[in-house]
């Protein structure tokens, strides 16, 4: 037999999950608890008779084959579970370590377990009546907050939506959820409001409420969702006292502080956001003790100022101009500029829109000072986000400076403030970094990498690895290609690294950038490593290089080109292998997806566009829908991109496991016609590129341009190297294979090794060895295997000097002696020295230059 359970005290979510789970499980029978909450059974007082419900009391004590629990982690406590009983659990919160061995569970992050079920009956178009469609908006509205709570997931309102379709009552929805209270609740709840105070944890605020009662009062977590709704707390404690044992019911609304956590310290359990415990032989005073422990232990400190704020500030002098402020502001795109004095000192706030105003009637001449907001409104790094966002909204701004001892160190933005709003709605998923980089690097290189970030950290700096390293130790293809972006002085930074550990520096300061050569350094793992100094970009028009300025790490990364490139792990002492994701970088990577970070990023420069091909064809991700159509519309702007750079991305496309996965997909998205209008990928082209791949590894990128246009005519494929401002060599090397491979029917005919010879000796040897490769004639193949193996060594016994010595007098006729010589040796007609002697003395004759001189002599 098989049955659905779930918890006692069974709220909407879990009444609604039973019935839900057996429209998806007909054979299984839902078993409502013995106890269930108030409006629940109010619900089925009146609408239970549409509703298959058996209660528990009532099973069958043997013969349980599978049992599925919905809405709880707990394993049940029934007669008749034996161990071949098998267990599944379904539930909308992370699954725990402590699921009896053996079992099964299946979920995923929702606001509710009625929502995972939901989803299910959707796919599979189960029909649903009113009353049951009713019943599941109760479930997800109840855990939702009608849809309302942090932990909602677009699922969620798929389902309500769906459910909204199959007839779902509103009325009957709310009135349910909103049921009056008890006389005895409402009691409880005034007496809880009385007792309520509020205490700080790491910056959080928490509301612990105790009260005493003498008679059982139903359902204190309703009361708990009423204070939640009244006060603008991140988590709160009812703590409720009957004779001599204590109900703690826990409600968080933040992610750092994880309420499961804390009631498993008083002898309970729940998940992150809700959580129970009953406490027997205790008193109030006794639990409040335990929990502020339990939360002085599990309580994440709030993000502070200095952990989002932006290092490196764009700043305004209070002398001047507005017109210049406003050039600025057109550059960097900044809603506003921290004004300071000489010494770092802030002495103001100017926005856009004084910027725009004083522009647009005609005062911009005047200086800063005179339309800048003055005042206090700086944060100090320790302050926490919530003085920023306080003084934002008072003071009307957008920006809020960060000073330490009266100076500027940093800036918050809303921007900063959404997209931690966003990391705090959808945290990073659980990712072990330190345990991906011990297992993915040498000890060595591990060491190294925490030296740097201990160096760092002393002339406090901070200290960051990013980019492709990154993204490919989270796919789990480590690399060694390591770049580091520094918050501070990269140059200072790797002379400080050299002078402790060895090595030298080579800098570049105009990038603000040190190569640090590891040659005659403490460490040998690698050759070198780069320092950068974190920066950002602007460009002056479409296509341009881009212009460079020192600034934070967030602004370094958000500079980039895609999504999953803007990852960075920061190596700082304190924060060892924390990960960064400003831009949803681990999201996309999870979805496998290449995102452009910017709507823009292909005008400024449309090289990005054959990288992102390079990048979804070597991960096996997709090119996102959006990002397709940007680069579609960027099209028009290749034509305009110099050669040089064009061809290091094609170069580097080249060097892929599978280049021509790439080229394919570049002439799908028309990319290779818009470089040159007769460049395009050849069917053929993947068993050409394996065949060069296979026999000629390391073979120059040059070779795979040539697999490209050896079909073309050969003004086209020349055309198309002018194109890509080929070298001189690699011009040579296209139209040398291009003409061999359209010279293959002469090679194949040659009949003679002296002819074979003449043919391809103007040839290159990487032409003659491609061309080999290339061509499908056994033939061709084999005259040009034996050309390279054998016949262009062959060389005649004679040499001008020693014709000279024979008596014969230098001149035009040696050239025409030794190519007759080496024919001859060639195709066999002389074997020995004496035989190319006499056959130079005969073409000497014939030229008429001079008399042999044994007949002088007789």
């Amino acid at each position: 037999m098989n049955i659905i359970v779930t918890h006692e005290h069974a709220d909407f979510d879990a009444a609604a999950s039973l019935f839900a789970a057996a429209k998806l499980y007909p054979a299984a029978t839902p078993y409502l608890p013995r106890r269930v909450n108030r409006n629940v059974h109010d619900f089925l007082t009146l609408y239970g008779d549409s509703l298959r419900y058996a209660r528990l009391d009532d099973r069958p004590l043997h013969g349980l084959q599978r049992v599925i629990v919905v809405d709880t982690q707990a394993a049940p406590s029934l007669k008749g579970i034996s161990r071949a009983t098998g267990l599944h659990f379904i539930d909308h919160h992370p699954f725990g370590k402590d699921l009896p061995a053996g079992a099964t569970h299946e979920g995923f992050a929702a606001g509710s377990t009625t929502t995972l079920l939901v989803s299910q009956l959707m796919q599979a178009r189960t029909p649903v009546s009113p009353i049951e469609a009713t019943l599941f908006m109760l479930g997800v509205y109840e855990d939702t907050g009608a849809l309302t709570y942090g932990g909602t997931g677009l699922e969620d309102f798929r389902a309500a939506t769906w459910l909204f379709e199959q007839g779902a009552n509103l009325d009957i929805v709310h009135d349910f959820l909103h049921h009056p209270l008890t006389p005895l609740q409402r009691e409880l709840y005034q007496s809880l409001l009385q007792s309520a105070r509020f205490v700080e944890f790491a910056g959080h605020t928490v509301m612990i409420a105790p009260a005493r009662v003498t008679h059982y009062v139903e359902e204190i977590s309703t009361l708990a969702h009423h204070l939640r709704d009244l006060y603008d707390c991140d988590a709160l404690f009812v703590l409720v006292q009957e004779d001599d044992s204590v109900q703690v019911v826990a409600r968080s609304t933040s992610d750092a502080i994880d309420v499961g956590a804390i009631a498993g310290e008083l002898g309970g359990g729940g998940h992150a956001r809700a959580a129970a415990a009953l406490m027997r032989g205790a008193s109030l005073d006794s639990v409040e003790r335990r929990l502020q422990h339990a939360l002085g232990a599990h309580v994440r400190p709030m993000v502070t100022a200095g952990q989002i704020m932006s290092r490196s500030v764009s700043t305004l002098t209070p002398d001047m101009p507005m017109r210049d402020a406003e050039m600025l502001m057109k550059r960097y795109g900044h809603e506003g500029f921290p004004v300071v004095g000489a010494n770092s000192e802030v002495l103001g706030l100017l926005t856009r829109r004084e910027i725009d105003r004083a522009v647009q009637h005609g005062l911009g001449d005047q200086p800063v000072s005179a339309y800048m907001h003055k005042g206090a409104m700086t944060v100090g790094p320790d302050d926490t986000v919530e003085r920023a966002r306080a003084i934002m909204l008072s003071r009307g701004v957008g920006q809020v400076p960060v000073v330490v001892d009266g100076r500027l160190t940093g800036i918050i933005t809303r921007t900063d403030l959404i997209k931690l709003w966003g990391r705090t709605q959808t945290p990073l998923p659980e990712i072990d970094v330190v345990r991906m980089l011990e297992r993915a690097l040498p000890d060595e290189v591990l060491i190294l990498l925490k030296a740097a970030g201990s160096v760092a950290h002393k002339k406090q700096f901070s200290l960051y690895v990013v980019g492709g390293f990154v993204r490919d130790l989270l796919v789990s293809e480590p690399n060694f290609d390591i770049d580091l972006v520094v918050e501070g002085n990269a140059i200072a930074l790797a002379k400080a690294m050299a002078k402790r550990f060895g090595g030298h520096v080579h800098i570049h300061a105009r990038f603000g950038t040190a190569k640090w050569m590891l040659e005659g350094s403490s460490f040998s793992a690698l050759a070198s490593l780069d320092f950068i100094t974190a920066r950002r970009e602007y460009y002056t028009h479409p296509t341009a290089l881009p212009q460079v300025e020192s600034s934070s790490i967030q602004q370094d990364l958000h500079r980039r080109d895609f999504t999953i490139n803007t990852l960075a792990i920061c190596l700082d002492e304190m924060r060892f292998g924390q990960l960064l994701d400003f831009f949803g970088g681990v999201g996309d990577l999870r979805a496998k997806l290449v995102r452009v970070l910017h709507n823009l990023s292909f005008v400024e420069d449309p090289t990005r566009i054959l990288r992102a091909v390079r990048y979804e064809q070597r991960l096996g991700f997709v090119i996102e829908p959006r990002t397709a159509e940007l680069i579609s519309d960027a099209l028009d702007l290749l034509p305009r991109v110099s050669g040089e750079r064009l061809n290091n991305e094609l170069f580097l496309i080249f060097a892929e496991a599978a280049p021509q996965k790439s080229l394919h997909r570049l002439s799908e998205l028309s990319v290779l016609q818009a470089i040159h209008p007769e460049l395009r990928a050849d069917p053929a082209l993947e068993r050409l590129f394996a065949q060069v791949r296979a026999a000629w590894p390391d073979a120059p990128p040059v070779v795979y341009l040539g697999v490209l246009t050896r079909d073309l005519p050969l003004a086209s494929a020349e055309s198309i190297g002018r194109r890509l401002a080929l070298s001189k060599s690699q011009e040579a090397f296209i139209a040398e294979l291009n003409t061999l491979h359209r010279e293959e029917a002469r090679i194949a005919e040659v009949a003679r090794p002296s002819g074979l010879v003449r043919l391809l000796e103007p040839f290159g040897d990487d032409a003659l060895r491609a061309a080999e490769l290339l061509s499908d004639q056994p033939a061709v193949c084999a005259a040009i295997r034996r050309y390279r193996a054998e016949l262009r060594a062959v060389k005649p016994a004679l040499t001008g000097d020693r014709l000279i010595a024979l008596g014969m007098k230098r001149g035009p006729v040696f050239r025409d002696i030794l190519e007759a010589l080496r024919d001859a040796r060639l195709d066999g007609a002389v074997t020995t020295t004496a035989e190319e002697e006499r056959l130079a003395w005969q073409i000497w004759r014939r030229q008429g230059e001079a008399e042999d001189p044994m007949v002088q002599t007789r």
